[in-house]
């Protein structure tokens, strides 16, 4: 096993997920099984009992565990399936020592940060490093492992020490740091400052560990002469010097690593069994970048709900869009409204935020109302899905989104009045979490089955179907309605499962018709499959061969 060990140093939020994301790909493009750990030093047991404003969204998996948006941008870049042991937490290291300690694993010993916690977080990251994480159950080859926050932070030091003794337990072949720093270009002059990386190469190097590769962020691409002083300052070649500065697109960062020779580095660093050959997955991540900065035309979508000052709390939400809009050859255009805005009391209180979010929605192509909890801002939702309807603007509703669409039509159609019958109504599809706070997702990964038996002849009579449920046949999580372009709403949330090269049906559904392009992509008998579009190895299908299907023929594009 090989682990590479992904560091940030400055500040907070310098873009770890995405090198980690991108370091994985190109090696993954490479014919490599990888994985991903993150790492997050804070107590919380896992990120499900955050507010959206702390840390963003909060990323569900497969097995329910709620984790850091970053593990999102793992299985996003990786097409990967990980699970919630993936996501360690200073929480869970200090729960599964206190337990050992109780049951009295420890003989009477005192235990300590070092060795018993030290110990902890290397043998959790050694156990999940060989849980297999691809469709073909093979186990990964390489670990990349994020660590949050910031170098020098307190919270972090456990985690520090521990891979200080885990690169001599592993060996020098089988370990390597790369640390993200910052490189300000202050507009007063317009230098490349190297301090700040100077200080915080300095400060990782006094705890015990070395940067292989030094990646630095920058606005701008890195003067030769700035890249000699990191490299001599930080003890490191030039060449172990990475630039990635701003880019059009986040797909553009594995291509910048690729082309600084950061795979024949890790090939002789760490002895990668890797053939020197085209990487057909890399002329795929091309295609996206290059298609991406060509787009001239625009979709806008209304992005209805309760914390849309911050748009990491609708970050799967908005790549799932992205994948979308890059299918149909169209640049996304996200109208963020606080559906609380919406509502009959913002018109009294704050007349001018009113009119303004209900120009926001009657000016897009389409709307989405995503999941969510809570009572604040659901009439607004309502009022959107209400607008949407009558409109016949395309929707789509995720979760409280499809549960507000069943709500609104038995309100203002079927003239149901009064809490109690929409609150019958609602149990019989609504998503249960388990019964403590954070933890698990319920019935996340469950399957759906299409055309289920009527259960609800009000709502068909009017032409609003209930045409999926889950396999049990205790909770309905798909909805439609008739005589609508594309009126949609699913329980399940299908945007954690959305790819760069695979977007989401539903997604993708949305976007067609907000664009125009519903029904000429149907009558031409075109889906969206999920086929292995990721891997060079797979037999029953040709990467290029994907990337032309996700080409619409010239007359969709006018």
């Amino acid at each position: 096993m090989k682990y590479i060990l992904v560091t940030g140093g400055v500040i907070s939020g310098i873009g770890k997920g995405i090198i980690a994301s991108s370091v994985g790909t190109i090696l993954k493009s490479c014919g490599l099984h990888v994985t991903a750990i993150k790492i997050d030093p804070y107590i919380n047991i896992d990120a499900g009992t955050f507010s959206p404003y702390e840390h963003g969204e909060v990323f569900v998996l497969d097995d329910g565990g709620e984790v850091d948006l970053d593990l999102g941008n793992y299985e996003r870049f990786l097409d990967i399936r990980l699970t919630k042991d993936n996501n360690l937490t200073t929480g869970k290291i200090y729960q599964s020592v206190i337990n050992k300690e109780r049951r009295g694993d420890y003989l009477g010993k005192t235990v300590q940060v070092v060795p018993h916690i030290t110990d902890a977080i290397q043998e959790w990251v050694m156990r999940q490093a060989k849980i297999p994480v691809d469709d073909d159950g093979l186990g990964p080859q390489v670990c990349v492992i994020e660590l949050g926050g910031t170098v020098g932070d307190i919270e972090s030091m456990p985690f520090i020490e521990a891979f200080r003794q885990f690169q001599f337990k592993v060996k020098r072949e089988n370990f390597c740091n790369i640390h993200v720093s910052l490189v300000p270009q202050p507009s007063a002059t317009g230098e490349q400052k190297t301090k700040p990386t100077q200080n915080s190469v300095r400060e990782l190097r006094g705890l015990g560990l070395s940067p292989d590769l030094v990646v630095c962020r920058c606005s701008t691409p890195l003067d030769n002469a700035v890249k000699e002083k990191i490299s001599m300052f930080c003890h490191v070649e030039p060449e172990q010097v990475i630039c990635v500065h701003d880019v059009s697109s986040i797909y553009r960062v594995p291509l910048l690593l690729e082309d600084q020779g950061v795979v024949d580095y890790f090939c002789h660093r760490l002895h990668l069994p890797i053939e020197m050959r085209p990487r057909k997955m890399l002329t795929k991540w091309k295609e996206i970048s290059d298609r991406s900065d060509r787009l001239l035309e625009h979709c806008s979508i209304a992005l209805v709900g309760k914390y849309t000052k911050f748009s990491d709390s609708y970050a799967s939400v908005i790549k799932a869009l992205e994948h979308s809009a890059l299918a149909i050859n169209h640049k996304l255009a996200v109208k963020y409204i606080d559906s609380a805005d919406l509502e009959a009391a913002t018109l009294h209180q704050e007349p001018v935020k009113y009119h303004e979010a209900w120009q926001k929605l009657c000016s897009a192509d389409g709307v989405l109302v995503p999941g969510g909890f809570g009572v604040r801002g659901t009439e607004g939702k309502i009022q959107a899905i209400s607008w949407a309807r009558k409109q016949k603007k395309p929707f789509l509703g995720v979760c409280l989104g499809m549960q507000l669409a069943v709500c609104e039509f038995a309100r203002n159609v079927l003239d149901w009045q009064g809490e109690c019958c929409i609150t019958s109504l609602s149990k019989s599809f609504i998503l249960y979490i388990s019964g403590n706070m954070g933890g698990e997702m319920d019935g996340y990964a469950n399957s759906t089955e299409f055309d289920p038996e009527c259960k609800y002849p009000h709502f068909e009579e009017k032409g609003f179907r209930f045409v999926g449920q889950d396999m049990e046949g205790e909770r309905m999580e798909v909805i439609e309605l008739d005589d609508h372009l594309y009126f949609v709403g699913v329980q399940y949330h299908p945007e954690f499962t959305s790819r760069p090269i695979k977007p989401s049906p539903p997604y993708f559904g949305l976007l067609l018709a907000a664009a125009g392009k519903l029904q000429s992509y149907l009558q031409k008998g075109c889906h969206l499959s999920p086929r292995d579009t990721y891997s060079d190895r797979s037999g029953s299908s040709s990467p290029d061969l994907e990337i032309a299907e996700l080409k619409f023929p010239s007359h969709l594009q006018d």
